[in-house]
């Protein structure tokens, strides 16, 4: 079972995803973000590319695209709050997404 983040790791992990616009809703202790491409065709690429990697980590994230907007939202259920998985996806994600 994955572990929920705990501080010194959290705040340092939080700090640099805020910086690359993540934004920590912490009612849920989950992380989310929305990313704007180009056109539909660039938005599925990219949800493409992040699911091979949710589904390799098994780890999925919560999203909802409408054309060429994807929103995406992080947290580890089984470990009640944010863990490392969502810390390693939304970086491969921001990565993915140029």
């Amino acid at each position: 079972m994955t572990e929920k983040l705990a501080d010194p790791a959290r705040a340092e992990a939080l700090t640099a995803l805020t910086a690359t616009g993540w934004a920590h809703d912490e009612t849920r202790d989950a992380i989310s973000k929305s990313f704007v491409f180009k056109n539909f065709v660039e938005a599925f690429g990219f949800m493409t590319r992040s699911a091979l990697f949710a589904e390799k980590w098994n780890h999925h994230p919560e999203w909802f695209n409408v054309y060429k907007t994807v929103e995406v939202t992080l947290t580890t259920h089984d470990a009640g709050g944010l863990s490392e998985l969502d810390v390693k996806l939304a970086r491969k994600m921001d990565a993915l997404a140029g």
